[in-house]
């Protein structure tokens, strides 16, 4: 009796564990969004244009929102759009990741993606070093934004090398044939 108790137990947590994480978390993408991924699901080059522009949505939205002098709660506007970016361009760096060991030719995709990790990390040095915020305004995002600073700079030099490494893998395929 005790062993069933025990099962019945466990099963129900396993049961319960994967519906909790999702409590609470949106999808930071559109339904439209989601559409136009769906169907470029197989083309590389189409897929991580429209993830660079959906994440530079995100920020575009954040700096709109953060010089509207309306704007109430400006503190947590600004973490929950950084988290939104934050969650696209990690889903932008895990496509690159599928595509790249999938063998693709990224090559045309990359630059676009690159330039995108120029611009975002711009836009969010200008958020970190953003004048007249106050300290309980900035300690209220401060964590996600130092973690999708580090992000982009750890994957543009990831994203160039890729870059370089499969332009190099296209000239010694061109010597060869």
């Amino acid at each position: 009796m005790k062993t069933y108790s025990h099962w019945l137990g466990l099963i129900a947590c396993l049961v319960v564990l994967p519906i909790s994480p999702a409590q609470g978390r949106h999808d930071p993408l559109t339904q439209a969004e989601i559409d136009q991924l769906r169907d470029t699901a197989q083309e590389a080059p189409e897929r991580l244009k429209l993830y660079v522009q959906f994440a530079r949505d995100r920020l575009v939205k954040l700096e709109q929102a953060r010089s509207d002098p309306k704007v109430k709660d400006r503190g947590q506007l600004t973490h929950d759009g950084l988290d939104d970016f934050l969650s696209v361009y990690n889903e932008l760096d895990e496509n690159v990741d599928n595509f790249a060991d999938r063998r693709d030719d990224l090559r045309k995709a990359l630059k676009t993606v690159i330039e995108g990790d120029t611009e975002f990390q711009s836009k969010l040095r200008a958020i970190k070093n953003a004048a007249g915020v106050s300290a309980e305004e900035a300690s209220q995002y401060e964590f996600v934004l130092r973690d999708a600073v580090t992000t982009v700079d750890e994957s543009v030099d990831d994203h160039r090398k890729l870059l370089a490494e499969q332009e190099d893998a296209a000239r010694n395929k061109k010597k060869r044939h």
